[in-house]
């Protein structure tokens, strides 16, 4: 019986690493790379570069991407788009290439790279999302993008509700997935309202942009998958 795990911080990564080519890695940033992500691809985006600075988003505009970059959430000056799965209408991405980096999302993404598959994981798509590591029945890590390296409420309790739908095929064992499970069933009722203890969300009022969250919590809503595989991130579900 394969094996789930929970990363619940990018500074816990390291202890993972031995085999990682041997399983498949789920990079969750649920506010809001990997909703945005998902979301985009929902909408027609050909393919995402993740990248690491802002500088690297903006050189791929002179061949025709669109740029877009979050720091600290917050759209970075004289970008075509941010972090916000709102603004990733099929009328802004459908049929472009997007250079993306954001504040953690993207750093997740590249530091997993060398796992059998790195999927992206966000409550929009995890059914398909589900599915697809059932089928495929090697060992998960569920890796928490949190916040400057430091554990997030609203990433862990993703990383329990998938564990959750699969804990009848998996095996189950590490502290960090039973606790996130925990954290899930204590949520799962009204995520929204449950999350609203969360420093993320209380980020999201600071600077206005609550209207994300209720974007970023929606359930089963997108049939897509993007992989990261190769340097880019494409989708390779659709319905």
């Amino acid at each position: 019986m394969p094996s789930i795990e929970t990363i619940l911080s990018p500074a816990f990564f390291h202890l993972y690493e031995e085999g990682l080519e041997q399983k498949n890695v789920v990079v969750i940033d649920i506010l809001r790379a990997t909703t945005t992500i998902c979301v985009a691809f929902a909408n027609g985006a050909k393919e995402i570069l993740p990248v690491a600075k802002p500088e690297e988003a903006a050189s791929m505009q002179q061949m025709g991407w669109i740029a877009a970059a979050e720091r600290q959430g917050e759209t970075v000056d004289g970008f075509d788009l941010g972090n916000s799965p709102q603004d990733y209408t099929k009328e802004r991405v459908g049929g472009q290439k997007i250079a993306l980096t954001t504040t953690n999302g993207t750093r997740a993404l590249q530091m997993s790279s060398a796992a059998k598959h790195v999927w992206v994981g966000s409550f929009l798509n995890i059914k398909t999302l589900s599915d697809t590591l059932r089928a495929d029945n090697s060992d998960v890590l569920l890796f928490c993008a949190g916040w400057k390296d430091k554990f997030n409420l609203e990433d862990t309790v993703f990383a329990g509700a998938v564990a959750c739908l699969l804990a009848e095929t998996f095996s189950i064992t590490d502290d960090a997935t039973l606790a996130a499970m925990d954290l899930y069933q204590q949520a799962e009722a009204d995520l929204p309202g449950y999350l609203q203890k969360a420093s993320h969300v209380n980020r999201f009022k600071s600077l206005h942009i609550e209207s994300d969250l209720d974007a970023c919590l929606k359930t089963n809503t997108l049939n897509v998958l993007p992989e990261f595989k190769n340097g880019t991130i494409q989708n390779c579900h659709n319905a």
